[in-house]
Formats: structure tokens, sequence, C-alpha cells
């Protein structure tokens, strides 16, 4: 998101519209609360369900998403080459 849509305008009407289209995903996910992360760098989304989280076990799907779990329960995901993703 540039500068220019937090600026009084458009902007931010167009990025709000944007990020209300997710609600009806976000409502799917079976969790009350969901934090997340971008790390641009590592082109890593961290999507976390629970915190702190304290992960005992992980395991790498063949789409490179690394499930992360506490106690046999999901506890989060992260989400490699997020940027290159594109939506179903």
């Amino acid at each position: 998101m540039s500068q220019e849509s937090y600026e009084k305008g458009s902007g931010p009407a167009i990025e709000v519209k944007r990020m209300l289209s997710f609600v009806p995903q976000l409502l799917e996910i079976p969790h009350n609360r969901i934090w997340m992360t971008y790390d641009k760098e590592a082109d890593a989304l961290y999507v976390n369900f629970k915190k702190p989280s304290h992960a005992d076990d992980s395991e790498i799907t063949d789409d490179d998403i690394i499930v992360r779990y506490e106690a046999g329960q999901i506890i989060g995901i992260t989400i490699l080459n997020a940027s290159k993703r594109i939506a179903p």
C-alpha cells in the first residue's frame, strides 16, 4: 500500500473496499482471533491463531505452507513466497 492510500481522497475508500472483500473468507476461519505479519524480505506471511504461540511440531505442505501445531492443534501457518500467490 502506498503512502497515497493513507491520504484523504479516493485512495482510502478503494483500499477499504478491497479489504472488505476479504471479510467472508475471514469469517470462515475457525478461530476468533488472527494476527498476521508480512516479512517483505523473506516474502513470508505469518498467520497466528494463538498468542503467545509455542509450536511443538510443524509440517511443510507441497505448496510451501508451513503449518505449526501446539498440542496437536493448529496455531498458525507460514505462507512462503506470499507475493507470488494468486487468488483461486
